[in-house]
């Protein structure tokens, strides 16, 4: 018979130790425990349980989580994460506020999310606001697992169930270097950029999704010539030194184009219009605190986010929304 009531804590990180280090050895010496020591806690742990959660790796050096060992560490990493927070809260607790709010926020959204958390914190100023900005996988797992407590994003997952409130446009569009062939001329085709190199996001990236559907759309399935870089920095400098051009959130470059270090493409059925999403997850009570933060996001109907310079906008406002 199976006894939760039986699991202590120190099983459990014992147990996360070897899911990570791959023995009991090396999770013994994280630990700052002996190996028979960290044996004892797995053993004892998998007799409450009453099945194995580790087995020997085929080579048989180390040891490597059951099927069951994955799913009770998934376990064991959120009761982590719950303690984390609940360490927070009393820590902000004593300082004098009445809470602590983890806001997450893709990497593109980082931008305007430091002067979002900075009025958000004038709104509310007996709550604590942090930031955690991540890709948007990194931002779906801290969802998921209890890291962050709400989410902006600008594509809403589809699991796990959340509600998604939307906080205002997202433009995206083409940019390049003011040299480039193809800056200050009129009504792009997709020919016209069928010849190009355009530097991309990593696999998985919200904006090289969307990216890849436009470039799908107007080049009815053709290949384009893609490379890509880590970050949206570094996608930035390589096209201002001229490397190629790029499919970007307008919101990343509103300082390169105020500047004309960039310029924005005329290319066809651009930009296209997206929305920024407030999400939480459905099936997670918010606190107080929380919920004054949601609906302070909510309020402020994107006033934080940038604008575009005025010649920009002008074609911002014209072009059709896709």
């Amino acid at each position: 018979m199976i006894r939760p009531d039986a699991v202590t804590l120190r099983q459990l990180r014992a147990l996360l130790a070897v899911g990570k280090a791959g023995s009991m050895a090396a999770a013994a010496q994280d630990l700052g425990l002996t190996a028979p020591a960290v044996h004892s806690q797995i053993k004892a742990l998998e007799d409450a349980m009453q099945v194995a959660l580790l087995q020997r790796h085929a080579d048989g050096a180390g040891s490597g989580l059951t099927a069951e060992g994955r799913v009770l560490t998934e376990a064991a990493t959120r009761i982590e994460v719950i303690l984390s927070q609940v360490a927070e809260e009393i820590t902000a607790m004593k300082a004098g506020h009445l809470g602590r709010v983890r806001l997450g926020v893709v990497s593109t959204g980082k931008y305007f999310a430091p002067r979002l958390v900075k009025i958000l914190r004038t709104l509310a100023s007996g709550t604590e606001v942090s930031l955690r900005v991540g890709n948007r996988d990194q931002v779906i797992t801290d969802l998921d697992t209890g890291v962050i407590d709400m989410a902006i994003m600008g594509r809403p997952p589809l699991t796990p169930k959340v509600e998604a409130i939307p906080l205002g446009p997202h433009p995206h569009g083409l940019i390049a270097s003011p040299e480039h062939p193809l800056a200050g001329r009129r009504a792009l085709s997709a020919a016209d950029l069928a010849q190009e190199l355009f530097i991309c996001r990593e696999e998985g990236s919200g904006t090289r999704i969307l990216m890849a559907r436009y470039l799908d759309r107007i080049g009815d399935g053709q290949q384009f010539q893609t490379v890509e870089m880590g970050s949206n920095e570094t996608i930035k400098q390589s096209v201002i030194a001229g490397l190629g051009i790029a499919f970007l959130s307008l919101h990343t470059v509103t300082d390169e184009l105020a500047s004309g270090r960039l310029v924005l493409l005329d290319a066809p059925q651009l930009p296209i219009i997206r929305h920024w999403f407030l999400v939480n997850l459905v099936d997670r009570r918010q606190s107080a605190a929380g919920a004054e933060i949601a609906r302070n996001i909510v309020a402020l109907n994107g006033s934080y986010l940038p604008a575009l310079p005025l010649d920009q906008g002008r074609r911002f406002s014209g072009n059709p929304v896709g």
